[in-house]
């Protein structure tokens, strides 16, 4: 959030200084979701081969259990948002998460073949994400810069990628090394699912920390030699706080209302339509890569392999585009990476050789992810009143997540009434629409509310501060 000290409201953010390192909260977060990825990414890798080729369950079951984790996901994801609010327990609620997607590894183990106790075991794990993702991000939020969200974002979700991409590798080392064990990557999937909670204990911080000498954390604060940051406590180089100055906790106004508080700002009320208007136009990762791999006739055997390629390029553009998007403004990477996915449906339906559709989809669907997964939250996170970011971030996040469970199912109905070409017809043509409508509702990244600044503040400001050129102040 931005404080002016004069000129017109709503100037655009200063650059990101590219000395700043990226604190050291979002790294921690990274390292535990990179972690937790190779363990989820592990089972994810086999669960298919594991159900239908070792169980023998039929495709429709399969899907059916697919479907109740994602449908656990999205349910409990404002819950989660919402209890994290509550006195500022992220990181408890978020570990509680961790913890839960940890358990579901061994409960794979105990179920044996039981169906019911793989959905039960799989519900678990989804369960665990849904509960952990908004307050972690959240955290991100909190620690963060408002000016630099979007590098944040980017550098948590590059790692996260990071896992992403080793746990498909591991499992299949694994498979290999054990002539296709599948108790034994559970194992070690709930092994590395454990260290992910031992390191989310230890490094993650509950609440920003409090002042030091020369400076003082919370929402509010002067540093350094009269620079305003925020509202609240002031101090200066070696000099004592104010002896009424309070904690930033109490300095930062808390927000009032319930879980869709957000919902009276028209700025956030136009984020929340346009993600959802959005990701009803998405059509899932399985489906694109299986459309793939009939345009190209692959063997079955490299269809594992077809994610690795768009994480790797997710990974590699996931900073560079958080840190675009922090120069430019957050709504453009945003519409621009839709765009990208405009392209991968286009390329699909052109006529292309193998090798250019092979890597343009592939490329194709990183970018859209690199441009748009971080970068939502970052775009959403400065609308949102202090207390209130878990939970805004989860009503954004399940808006798009049940779009997407949407348009999977039309994207699914259409290819099986009338066959893939005209199902990826209608999907390209919804998404173009979808994002004409975007780019005309989206707020500009410029257009951040200015947080009310407390009496205290503003006298302190006023007697410490020179006058300076109209300029955007930023908390550090």
């Amino acid at each position: 959030m931005y404080l002016a000290t004069t000129g017109r409201r709503g100037a655009p953010p200063p650059p990101t200084r590219g000395g700043r390192r990226v604190p050291g909260t979002v790294l921690a977060l990274g390292a535990v979701s990179l972690v937790t990825d190779i363990s989820s990414e592990m089972v994810t890798a086999v669960l298919p081969l594991y159900l239908v080729v070792g169980l023998g369950l039929s495709p429709l079951q399969f899907g059916l259990l697919d479907g109740v984790s994602t449908g656990a996901t999205a349910l409990v994801r404002i819950l989660g948002g919402a209890t994290a609010d509550r006195g500022g327990r992220h990181k408890q609620v978020a570990g509680l998460g961790y913890a839960l997607s940890a358990c579901s590894r061994l409960g794979l183990l105990l179920a044996g073949g039981s169906a019911g106790g793989i959905a039960a075991a799989l519900a678990t794990d989804r369960l665990g994400k849904g509960v952990r993702t908004a307050p972690r991000d959240a955290l991100i939020t909190l620690h963060s810069p408002p000016e630099e969200l979007g590098r944040a974002f980017g550098t948590h979700r590059a790692m996260d990628t990071t896992g992403a991409l080793l746990g498909p590798l591991a499992a299949f080392a694994l498979l290999w090394a054990t002539a296709e064990a599948y108790e034994a990557v559970f194992a070690v999937s709930f092994c590395v699912g454990v260290f992910g909670v031992l390191l989310w204990v230890l490094l993650v911080p509950g609440r920003r920390r409090a002042a030091g000498r020369g400076r003082v954390a919370g929402r509010g604060r002067v540093v350094g030699r009269g620079r305003l940051v925020g509202r609240g406590r002031v101090a200066g180089r070696g000099r004592p706080e104010a002896p009424d100055a309070r904690p930033a906790a109490e300095a930062a106004p808390r927000a009032r209302g319930g879980v869709l508080a957000a919902l009276n700002s028209p700025a956030y009320r136009r984020i929340l339509l346009c993600a959802a208007l959005l990701g009803a136009t998405t059509v899932g990762d399985a489906f694109l890569y299986l459309l793939l791999q009939q345009r190209l006739e692959l063997d079955a055997t490299w269809f594992p392999f077809l994610p690795l390629g768009a994480a790797a390029v997710y990974l590699l553009l996931a900073v560079p585009a958080g840190r675009l998007a922090d120069r430019t403004g957050r709504r453009g990477p945003l519409l621009y990476g839709h765009g990208a996915l405009l392209l991968a449906y286009g390329l699909l339906l052109a006529p292309a050789s193998d090798a250019l559709l092979l890597t343009g989809v592939l490329v194709l669907i990183g970018t859209f992810y690199a441009a748009t997964d971080g970068v939502l939250m970052a775009l959403t996170g400065p609308f949102l009143a202090e207390g209130r970011q878990a939970a805004g971030l989860a009503v954004v996040q399940t808006a798009q997540a049940l779009a997407r469970l949407g348009a999977a199912v039309a994207f699914g109905a259409v290819w099986t009434a009338s066959g893939p070409r005209t199902a990826l017809v209608a999907a390209l043509l919804a998404l173009a629409a979808a994002l004409c409508a975007a780019a005309r509702l989206l707020p500009a990244a410029r257009a951040l509310p200015d947080p009310p600044v407390l009496p205290a503040a503003r006298a302190l400001t006023d007697s410490r501060v020179p006058p300076a050129a109209p300029t955007a102040l930023r908390e550090d």
